[in-house]
């Protein structure tokens, strides 16, 4: 026998038989209605992984055919699976020991927080942080300064937080603890309150002043305490479906971010953007560029963020007319035009994604008007800049976001502020600002993420139905696209994640109930009873299973 021939020979008894036992899938779903967030076959009923790639999608009948006698199989029973949730836009909490006052409402009164704060008071040691969330109305009030709090508690360092993030009101105790001086200078980008006529705090702080707080108040946790506040949120993410969350350094810096999630470890794809801060020259543009583009498996980091204005809640957001309860103010820009394209240009340098928060229309406009002044369409389209939030996309600026390439972000919870918008915008401009669908129709690639709850079905419910602007709401299908692949884009992975293909990450969600379906009151309910993240079952309920 010819030598080449037996070799060919030996080859096909000794090598084929593993080959074609590597070929078969290792996992294969069966049976479903499974979501792929790909048009051109956007349901399937079936799904192989090998490794930690989709192999193969299509008819039940089909999939079971490539099944070897390893290959694992579960029977789906007509339950729906999406591809996992990439939450877009996400700010991981961090706190130390605290004593966390909890209110009825979103915007309460001065005097149950008072009485909240005197309660808690007399629960807890002395020393020990007291914080609670408020809105408008304790934040403007005159009875909430550092030198009430001070009498309230002068035992206990107290933080009254604005839910949105941007504003705080600390006692002198806080202050103290968190490193602020009497004589502390403003921030560029944001400022310490004082009293009128003199430069005694009043404890109040905003925009790139309340940032730096949260940074500091995060630094204060014990390794312990970060850690249990990293795996809690893990634990959580993977119960709802979460396999990719795209997370803002703020209030815990990239570095302490790139620590928690390796050392915890995640088992889901963890992307850290650096969320830049500033002292009261400059912008504080080195943090974290030296930080490795992937530290850890799973970890990746990249992308830079700014702050441009603030939100209309404190009405900081920059508008082109007056706010309408507050004719007086048309609120601010945290930089100027000029700041705006030098960050266009360190993106640009650095070759890293731009996201800027921008909230009002007049910040919106000046943000385009530095992207044209920086090389317009000519240079941005491929750069993806992302606006977070969207809300100041006013109608005529919608065609010059997408001539730029713009991606919006957009957090549903937001949407659900409408009465509160109402009074700060009237009618015209809150029909106006806020867009989603709007959106879709111009072309402009929509992204989800929380800010704020993280239940993606809380958020996937709220952008389906937009309270009280139906006109704007966006198809439950569309939400989970906007949710996964979308998401997926804004962060330049589309072609890794994001869809139920062929060749990509086999990370997917098998839910609790089919939320293309039901109820608009039963979305938020939804859970993964079964969550995959390349290829590995990360979250099992024991729902389905496999043999």
């Amino acid at each position: 026998m010819p030598r080449l021939l037996t070799i060919m020979l030996v080859s096909i008894l000794f090598v084929g038989p593993a080959t074609a036992q590597r070929s078969a899938p290792d996992l294969i779903l069966l049976n479903g209605k499974i979501f792929t967030s790909d048009s051109s076959h956007p349901y399937v009923e079936a799904l192989a992984i090998r490794g930690d790639r989709i192999a193969a999608v299509g008819a039940s009948e089909k999939i079971a055919s490539l099944a070897g006698p390893q290959t694992k199989r579960i029977d789906l029973k007509g339950r729906v699976a999406i591809p996992g949730i990439n939450d877009a836009h996400y700010h991981l909490p961090l706190n130390p020991a605290i004593f966390h006052m909890e209110f009825r409402t979103q915007d309460p009164s001065w005097q149950e927080v008072s009485d909240e704060l005197a309660a808690a008071v007399s629960k807890s040691p002395k020393g020990t942080f007291i914080i609670g969330d408020i809105g408008p109305t304790v934040l403007y009030s005159p009875q909430a300064t550092r030198t009430t709090l001070d009498r309230l508690a002068p035992d206990h360092p107290v933080i009254l937080n604005v839910w949105t993030g941007h504003a705080s009101i600390s006692n002198t105790a806080a202050l103290r603890k968190l490193g602020v001086k009497d004589d502390e200078p403003n921030p560029l980008g944001g400022f310490f309150a004082r009293e009128p006529g003199t430069k005694d705090l009043t404890g109040a702080a905003f925009e790139f002043a309340q940032f730096r707080l949260g940074r500091r108040l995060a630094e204060l946790a014990s390794q312990d305490e970060a850690l249990r506040q990293t795996r809690d949120y893990i634990s959580n993410a993977v119960r709802l479906g979460i396999t990719s969350v795209q997370v803002m350094s703020i209030p815990p810096s990239a570095a302490q971010l790139v620590s928690l999630f390796g050392q915890a470890p995640t088992p889901i794809r963890v992307r850290v953007m650096r969320f830049l801060l500033t002292d009261r020259n400059r912008r504080l543009t080195q943090e974290g560029l030296d930080l490795p583009a992937k530290p850890a498996p799973l970890v990746t980091v990249s992308g830079t963020k700014w702050v441009l204005d603030g939100t209309p809640i404190e009405r900081s957001s920059a508008m082109r007319k007056p706010y309408a309860d507050e004719p007086d103010t048309s609120g601010q820009m945290d930089f100027t035009e000029k700041d705006m394209e030098a960050m266009l240009g360190e993106s640009l340098a650095n070759h890293d994604q731009l996201l800027v928060h921008v909230t009002g229309d007049l910040t919106t406009e000046t943000f385009l008007d530095a992207m044209d002044a920086t090389g317009g369409r000519t240079v941005w389209p491929t750069r993806r800049v992302r606006i977070e939030h969207g809300d100041g996309l006013a109608p005529d600026l919608i065609p010059r976001a997408k001539d730029l390439g713009v991606i919006v972000v957009q957090n549903p919870t937001h949407l659900a502020l409408r009465e509160l918008l109402l009074s700060r915008w009237g009618i015209e401009r809150a029909d106006q600002l806020q867009p989603l669908q709007s959106l879709l129709k111009a072309g402009i690639p929509l992204a989800l993420g929380s800010d704020g709850p993280f239940n993606p079905y809380l958020n996937i419910m709220l952008a389906s139905l937009y309270p009280g602007k139906p006109q704007e709401a966006i198809t439950r299908e569309q939400a989970v696209i906007a949710y996964t692949l979308t998401a997926a884009y804004a962060e330049f992975a589309e072609k890794d994640k994001g869809s139920l293909e062929t060749g990509k990450l086999a990370d997917l969600a098998v839910l609790s109930q089919d939320i293309f379906h039901a109820p608009p009151d039963d979305l938020p309910k939804t859970q993964s009873v079964l969550t995959i993240v390349g290829g590995k079952i990360v979250y099992d309920a024991k729902v389905v299973s496999a043999n």
